[in-house]
């Protein structure tokens, strides 16, 4: 199986030479190549190796000469990465010289790429991927940076083995020098799974921690600001505690319009002291109404998932189902079963 390292090098190597035989042993026999947000005349979704083939022979016909080079890589995943790079090009029949700057986002499989998507800009790749996994998550588990007093490792590797998508540093005692410091494992743990993390309130902090996304609350900075400071592809994510904020963020539009919301709390918790229940009328009601990936949230464990689920959620945060349980692994895999159920079942 080749290495990440010598599969980008190969696909340079190859690219550059025109060599259309080596490239398409770099591919996965069923490898989908999506060209479609290119601004040339190649744009299209390319199948297999074959229609891989047919785009390299397209864009040798538009420029006759060009050279790829990769700027950045990027690694997201065990499965994913982008890569960041320039395309110094002639046209064939015009001779004009061009740079286009692009990114990238590779998906693997044994090795070889799968999928190959290309993007105006290695942001938005990088983008792409974290709302593709944003929406196929179920669970999302939320934590501080010593949970019962001990490093977070083990707990946080539990949890994601149990079948959590989604891992929130959660902290607020700690100053922006020991949250940047304890970001540290719960990134490694988030990319080592192909698991997003999250970074509680801190917008301002998002890039020193090399966050996937910020969550924000309703009296935090509001979503636009959030995602200004945050950075270009970054997720941003908002709580709702009723009908008429959750409208709000249905109804958000461009920089204002939050990537996903969660609704709650379901039941009283001592994580938001004071803040009433909501029950679960307002599950149902968002079940319904909401527009973007949403997930309840609020005293949700093992014995109540089941209702949760049952009044339309289908994806849930936790906290102290998973931190406090006596075998994480195995809540966060009870947790998440029940979730996989409820999608299965016909709306």
């Amino acid at each position: 199986m080749l290495s990440v390292n010598e599969l980008t090098r190969r696909f340079r190597d190859a690219l550059n030479a025109g060599d259309v035989q080596a490239l398409s042993e770099l591919l996965t026999s069923d490898a989908t190549v999506d060209w479609s947000r290119s601004l040339g005349t190649e744009r299209g979704v390319y199948a297999g190796r074959e229609g891989f083939a047919r785009l390299v022979g397209s864009l040798s016909e538009v420029w006759g000469e060009y050279t790829f080079e990769e700027d950045q890589r990027i690694e997201l995943a065990p499965d994913a990465i982008v890569i960041a790079g320039h395309l110094d090009s002639r046209g064939a029949a015009s001779g004009a010289e061009v740079r286009a700057q692009a990114g990238q986002l590779w998906r693997l499989r044994g090795g070889l790429i799968a999928r190959l998507e290309l993007h105006q800009s290695p942001d938005e790749a990088v983008r792409s991927w974290r709302a593709e996994r944003l929406g196929a998550a179920r669970l999302y588990f939320v934590c501080e940076a010593r949970p019962n007093g001990e490093g977070p490792g083990l707990l946080l590797d539990a949890a994601l083995r149990g079948g959590a998508d989604i891992v929130q540093l959660r902290d607020k005692d700690l100053d922006d020098d020991a949250l940047v410091v304890a970001s540290a494992r719960f990134r490694e743990a988030a990319r080592d799974r192909g698991a997003l993390f999250i970074l509680n309130d801190r917008p301002d902090l998002v890039t020193a921690c090399e966050a996937d996304g910020v969550h924000v609350g309703q009296d935090d900075i509001p979503v636009a600001e959030a995602r200004a400071l945050a950075g270009p592809g970054t997720l941003v994510g908002l709580s709702t505690h009723s009908r008429e904020q959750l409208d709000a963020a249905n109804a958000a539009e461009g920089d204002a319009r939050p990537d996903q919301i969660s609704v709650g709390p379901v039941w009283e918790t001592p994580t938001k002291s004071g803040r009433p229940a909501t029950g679960l009328e307002l599950i149902r009601y968002a079940a319904v109404r909401a527009t973007i990936p949403w997930f309840a949230i609020g005293g949700i464990d093992a014995s109540n998932v089941g209702e949760v689920a049952a009044a339309g959620a289908e994806r849930v945060v936790v906290v102290r189902a998973i931190r406090d349980a006596v075998d994480p692994e195995e809540a966060a895999r009870t947790l998440r079963s029940a979730l996989d159920r409820a999608a299965a079942l016909p709306s």
